[in-house]
This record gives structure tokens, C-alpha cells and sequence, in this order.
């Protein structure tokens, strides 16, 4: 599929894909490599598995960096982590991404055991219930150092939502500042592993349009391989004509002003010119 892809499209617009295969294969070598190593074997905390994946920056979407205190045993497992790959990798750098980390904690309810699939964020409140039975919104945050919103959403998704494994005091759908949380000891499910979905926020309007720009970023290589494909086999188009053509072959939305921008860079770099009698036509440079 990707040589197709690349066939069709060029090798810049397969790039960050071919990346991103690259990574995730790398990742498992990294793993298999790590769980060999003397660090693995000697220094790592009993009755955990962890599986890294290190992911090239620019090649993934881009995410703003979160903090969060870990438990000790997540930070020991991290640490001995990053000598292990430092030593492999030297020169490199490493940055968590707590965010997008998941985990798959085993809960022992009065009703029955089960294993719970979280997010990070959720297990590290829900690690705190292992030394206490009632907590405040306040100890929450100030033990986990969670962002104030998406610890809100966190606590909503484990107390507020399908799968109860806290409950809130009161109750009520939303997260306030003199709410307290304690271990559900009524729970119950059917199913052995239960996932715990995460609440999703509304996008803005401001993260709406980053996101459209980004996005754009990412496709106007495929624009201007689509310009330079109809100008080689045309020649000599005009702006509507080429803007008519443009709609037809792209399979995304896509406004003219942006289309029109594309043009002018690729005139810039040459590989078209305007017509010195009519500034509505295109000529393709060979």
C-alpha cells in the first residue's frame, strides 16, 4: 500500500508513514533487547511489565507535554528505561509522553477481582486508593500534580461515567473544587477486564482551526504533486482549468485561497510560470 502510495503520490508524502512503520517495528526490537538486559534482569520492581514505544518526533502528530507525579515503581521503571536505551542510543533524548500512556491495573473488589483498563492519568489517582479510602479533590491534585482540567475529566470518567469504580460526594455529573472520591466497594461488571473510558473534552474553535492548519501542512505535499502532475501532462492550463482539475483529484476539502497558495510556491520554485500575455495562464517548466 505504501508503494502504491508513494507511486502515486511521491516519496514526500510517504515519508512521515514509512516513519511511523519504521518506529513501531523498532519499538518491539528496543523491548525484546531491553527485557534481555542486565538492567531489566537485576534493577527492575517485581509484578510489572512494561512495553515502551519510542516514537520519532516529526514523524507523529505533536503533543503538548503533560505532568504528573508517577507512582515510585512507574518512575523506577522509567529511570532504568532510559539508562538502558541512552546506553544503545547515545546522543539521543527521550521525552514521556504521559498523556497517551495506558495500563492495565488488577483491582480486587469485595464482589470479585478484575483487571481495569485505564489511561495513565486514571491510574495514577486510582493508585492512591491503595492508601487511603476517601480523598478529596484536593488531595488528588496535590499528590498527583495533574493539569486542574484534565484531572477533572479523569475523576469524572472513573466516578461520573458508565464504570463506577469511585464514587463522588455529592453526586452529580461535574467535577467541583469541595468534592470528595472513595473507593467503590459496591462495584460490580459481568466482564473480568473492563476498560474505563476516557472523557473527551469539545474542541474550540481556536484548537479547531491548529488542528485544520496542521493538517493542511501535512497534505500540500499532495497538492503540489497534483499541480505538477496535471501542468506535465497539460503544459499550459489557466487558473480556472487547473483549480477545476485540482478539485477533481484531491479527495479532501480543500479551500481555492489554499490551492492558490500552493501554485505560487511552486512558482517560486519554478516548476511553473505565468504566461507573460496572460497572468491567468500557467506554463510548465520542464
Amino acid at each position: 500500500m505504501i508503494t502504491k502510495l508513494k507511486t502515486e503520490c511521491g516519496s514526500q508524502f510517504t515519508n512521515k508513514l514509512e516513519g511511523m512503520f519504521k518506529d513501531i517495528e523498532l519499538s518491539k526490537e528496543i523491548n525484546e533487547s531491553f527485557k534481555q538486559s542486565s538492567q531489566a534482569r537485576t534493577k527492575l520492581p517485581s509484578g510489572i511489565e512494561m512495553s515502551v514505544h519510542v516514537l520519532t518526533t516529526g514523524y507523529w502528530p505533536t503533543y503538548p507535554p503533560m505532568d504528573v507525579r508517577l507512582p515510585h515503581e512507574l518512575n523506577v521503571y522509567q529511570d532504568i528505561f532510559k539508562e538502558f536505551y541512552l546506553s544503545k542510543y547515545s546522543g539521543r533524548r527521550l521525552m514521556w509522553q504521559n498523556s497517551l500512556g495506558h495500563c492495565v491495573l488488577k483491582a480486587d473488589f469485595p464482589k470479585g477481582k478484575k483487571e481495569l483498563a485505564v489511561s495513565l492519568f486514571q491510574t495514577v489517582v486510582l493508585m492512591l486508593f491503595n492508601d487511603a479510602q476517601k480523598l478529596s479533590f484536593q488531595d488528588i491534585k496535590d499528590s498527583t500534580g495533574i493539569e486542574d482540567k484534565e484531572l477533572r475529566r479523569t475523576l469524572q470518567s472513573l466516578a461520573c461515567g458508565k464504570v463506577r469504580v469511585l464514587q463522588k460526594v455529592p453526586k452529580g455529573r461535574d467535577v467541583e473544587d469541595g468534592d470528595y472520591f472513595e473507593f467503590n466497594e459496591a462495584f460490580s461488571a459481568p466482564l473480568y477486564r473492563i476498560k474505563v473510558n476516557a472523557i473527551q473534552m469539545k474542541e474550540t474553535v481556536e484548537e479547531n482551526t491548529s488542528t485544520t492548519e496542521r493538517v493542511f501542512q501535512d497534505r500540500q505535499y499532495q497538492v503540489d504533486a497534483a499541480i505538477v502532475r496535471i501542468m506535465k501532462t497539460r503544459k499550459v492550463l489557466s487558473h480556472t482549468l487547473l483549480i477545476t482539475e485540482l478539485f477533481q483529484q484531491l479527495k479532501f476539502p480543500i479551500k481555492p485561497a489554499d490551492l492558490k497558495k500552493r501554485i505560487e510556491s511552486l512558482i517560486d520554485r519554478e516548476y511553473l510560470e505565468r504566461d507573460k500575455n496572460n497572468p491567468q495562464i500557467y506554463n510548465y517548466l520542464a
